[in-house]
């Protein structure tokens, strides 16, 4: 595990150019110029309910549609979180969360094993939520899950409000990743695996 259990990452493509700054250990302050108005609420909703410090700063080619900065918002931050954790020594590596809002519900269920893999079971009533579209939601999944090495299961188990669904999605997303990254004061010094490696 790194010492100080933070994290910058610079990602620059022809498509987008994106700066994050990740401090696991933080007080769930966040500092969001993506210029996607709805993926900047749905990533406060993870650095308040993960109490992660979060700066995203990013520049995309978002005169085309917001699907690059999207996935490469979840790139990026994957980056972060592979980058602030290290070997991944002394965490509990294994979250999971249900969040209820109003009528929705989601679980979401993650583990830092090393195998990124994407378990994504919603269906959104809606297409848009204002002028995002929530198929995007699943390209930031994935592209977390490929550059954070995670093992991630999101499933919506009711909700009819389209927007209502992704924010449990997302606050159930930071709860997990709070629990699988915290401190494990019986695993010390320990990988939390009986592989030798994560």
């Amino acid at each position: 595990m790194s010492n100080n259990r933070q994290a910058a990452v610079d990602r620059s493509t022809k498509e987008t150019q994106i700066a994050v700054a990740l401090n696991l250990d933080g007080k769930g302050d966040a500092t969001l110029a993506i210029g996607v108005p709805f993926l900047e609420h749905m990533l406060d909703q993870v650095a308040r309910h993960g109490m992660f410090d979060l700066n995203i700063k990013a520049q995309g080619d978002l005169e085309i549609d917001a699907h690059h900065t999207v996935e490469d918002v979840g790139i990026s931050l994957g980056q972060a979180f592979a980058q602030a954790l290290g070997d991944k020594r002394g965490i509990r590596r294994y979250g999971q969360a249900y969040v209820p809002l109003d009528e929705a519900l989601s679980r979401v269920a993650l583990d830092f094993s090393g195998r990124p893999g994407l378990d994504y079971h919603v269906e959104y009533p809606r297409a848009r939520v204002g002028d995002f579209d929530v198929d995007l939601l699943r390209e930031f999944f994935q592209g977390f899950v490929n550059h954070a090495m995670v093992t991630l299961h999101v499933d919506n188990l009711r909700g009819r409000n389209t927007h209502h669904i992704a924010e449990t999605i997302f606050k159930a997303f930071g709860r997990a990743l709070r629990s699988a990254v915290e401190p494990d004061p019986r695993m010390e010094g320990i990988l939390p695996s009986t592989k030798g490696s994560l």
